[in-house]
């Protein structure tokens, strides 16, 4: 059985990261946009450190290319789901809820048989 623990917390620190870089920028509109674009790449940097790391070791722990991408996918969505929350202040109604339903659905299919 493949072991999840240290590819999953990579992959959530990746993911904080990654949306910060992304989306953090959303309430600063007034610096410029080449500015902006320099440092979420700085930002991705520190993202890549981790989910490179994260990709290795849970593919050689056993676990499937494809189980890796669902399983960050999710991450992508729950991070993404409180950073809005909290930190964009977006409302979230009832089908972000839906749609991550969905997706970890897809994540369960993905895992289904494979331990």
């Amino acid at each position: 059985m493949p072991n999840f623990a240290v590819p999953l917390a990579l992959l959530v620190l990746s993911n904080v990261f990654m949306t910060y870089a992304w989306y953090g920028h959303l309430r600063d509109t007034q610096r410029a946009l080449w500015v902006t674009i320099l440092i979420s790449w700085g930002i991705a940097f520190f993202e890549y450190c981790l989910i490179i790391p994260a990709n290795r070791i849970g593919y050689q722990g056993g676990m499937s290319a494809g189980q890796l991408k669902v399983m960050q996918e999710a991450i992508t969505l729950a991070v993404f789901l409180v950073f809005a929350s909290l930190y964009l202040g977006e409302k979230l109604t009832w089908n972000y809820y839906a749609g991550f339903v969905i997706v970890l659905t897809g994540v369960a299919v993905i895992f289904w048989g494979r331990a």
